[in-house]
């Protein structure tokens, strides 16, 4: 028989606070705040006193309470692509609001349009960014004038954070974004499942060979496709540049040139100009493509698009928001709670 009178209560671990400190060190709480936030004005031996109770308590100073005690205040800058990609206009929108919400109303960000697809102009904004700002976001190129702008800027303590678009072999500090090479191979998947056995030729859509996401994407998609269905063989590589209207123009030359695809898997933006040079061939291959805007919400509706692979830009932008902010103050931050997942979507779970 089960006794209910004395309910277990877990006993949770002690976390020493600074009133514990302040106590121990049999000082004011003033004081004890004085000393672990390293300000004048303690004689020595009370500075002695407190970070003896510090280690024998084994207090740990959060720097980031530190700094919000101090209301410092700090000014960031987000580097993203120029163009017409609503992915990124929506991500420009959720970082404003991520600044004034997740940053505790204390980091001033700017968000600037730069060329991302064209390295040596990345590069210079970076540096110019550097200038005026004591921390990056930043959409990135993986290339090498990139990485050692990067690599610059961070030498001079500024952290830059990528966004979306990884610079894997640079000093950013963190990146954030989708693990693009599985959504590559759930593109796979989805292709391979939707276009049946008798399917034989894929085109894949990029925004840029030189974007780590996209160029992650093509790798799980071709990796994939390989193992799972190897019959389905990738005919063309495409560059759209995330535009509609350069994504139809390169669209229309390889149709003309080699003719209608079983499937295409569009790693990037421009959907909608994918679309119309489909529709003038009069073609209707299996579609998938990435993230759920007002250009391809209808394009789903309609069916002219079979699924989309989707990441919350919301999500990401206050993740960035809150790693550079972990950065700015000496704060730590949860991967779990950072860590961007994808979703899939249909016409039949489509958001209300």
């Amino acid at each position: 028989m089960v006794d209910h009178s004395h309910p277990f209560v877990p006993t949770l671990p002690f976390v020493p606070t600074l009133r514990d400190v302040a106590r121990h060190a049999e000082v004011s709480l003033a004081t004890a705040d004085r000393v672990v936030n390293r300000r004048p004005g303690v004689r020595a031996s009370t500075i002695e006193r407190v970070e003896e109770a510090v280690r024998v308590l084994g207090f740990e100073r959060h720097a980031g309470a530190a700094a919000l005690a101090r209301r410092e205040s700090f000014r960031a800058v987000a580097l993203l692509p120029r163009g017409t990609n609503p992915f990124i206009a929506r991500l420009a929108d959720e970082l404003h609001l991520a600044a004034r919400l997740q940053g505790l109303r204390r980091l001033d960000l700017s968000i600037l349009r730069t060329d991302s697809f064209e390295p040596t102009r990345l590069a210079e904004a970076i540096r110019s960014a550097a200038g005026q700002a004591q921390g990056i976001i930043a959409i990135g190129l993986d290339d090498p004038l990139v990485t050692a702008a990067i690599d610059a800027v961070a030498e001079t303590g500024i952290p830059v954070v990528s966004l979306v678009s990884d610079v894997p072999a640079s000093r950013r500090r963190h990146y954030v974004g989708i693990d693009n090479r599985a959504a590559g191979r759930v593109a796979a998947s989805l292709v391979g499942r939707f276009a049946g056995r008798g399917a034989t030729r894929a085109f894949v859509l990029l925004g840029s060979h030189a974007l780590r996401d996209h160029l992650d994407r093509l790798d799980g998609f071709r990796d994939a496709l390989g193992r799972r269905f190897p019959a389905l063989e990738i005919a063309a590589i495409v560059e759209g540049h995330d535009d509609a209207a350069r994504t139809e123009t390169a669209m229309r030359e390889v149709l003309s040139g080699i003719g209608m695809p079983d499937a295409v898997y569009s790693a990037g933006a421009g959907a909608s100009g994918l679309v119309a040079a489909l529709r003038e061939r009069g073609g209707s291959p299996v579609v998938v493509a990435h993230e759920l805007t007002d250009e391809t919400h209808p394009l789903l509706v309609s069916g002219a698009i079979d699924a989309l692979i989707v990441q919350d830009p919301g999500h990401e932008a206050r993740s960035a928001v809150r790693v550079l902010m972990a950065a700015l103050t000496g704060g730590a931050i949860s991967e779990d709670q950072e860590r961007i997942r994808i979703e899939i979507l249909l016409p039949d779970n489509l958001p209300k």
